[in-house]
């Protein structure tokens, strides 16, 4: 049975699981709820990138996002940013839907499962 680890683990949930060769990150938003779509959306990006680094993986190696936008009238805005971040690199699976948040100034939140480095 291979070892699950759990990383910045708290009583609810671990920003960080490792297992069998593949990361989970739990949903990332941005740190200032006060950004439009587009600044809340490169926080995010920047804190998979962070998270997926410090598990030993990286961007290039997402398998899956799932985007939760508070408002798909923020759709095109929250797109323009991702793409910009991902154009380079290889294309995860990827799904978008519109969801109440559990704060209304959030704008945007992703979980993301990647393949380890390792």
């Amino acid at each position: 049975m291979s070892e699950i680890q759990r990383v910045h683990s708290t009583d609810r949930m671990s920003r960080i699981v490792k297992h069998n060769g593949t990361v989970y990150l739990c949903g990332q938003t941005a740190g200032d709820a006060s950004w439009d779509i587009g600044k809340q959306t490169e926080e995010c990006l920047k804190k998979v990138k962070g998270l997926l680094e410090e598990a030993g993986s990286g961007m290039d190696r997402m398998l899956s996002v799932t985007i939760y936008i508070r408002d798909m009238k923020d759709f095109a805005a929250m797109n323009s940013v991702w793409d910009a971040w991902v154009r380079e690199l290889p294309k995860p699976a990827r799904a978008c839907v519109e969801a109440r948040m559990a704060r209304p100034e959030i704008l945007v939140e992703m979980t993301v499962v990647a393949a380890a480095n390792d």
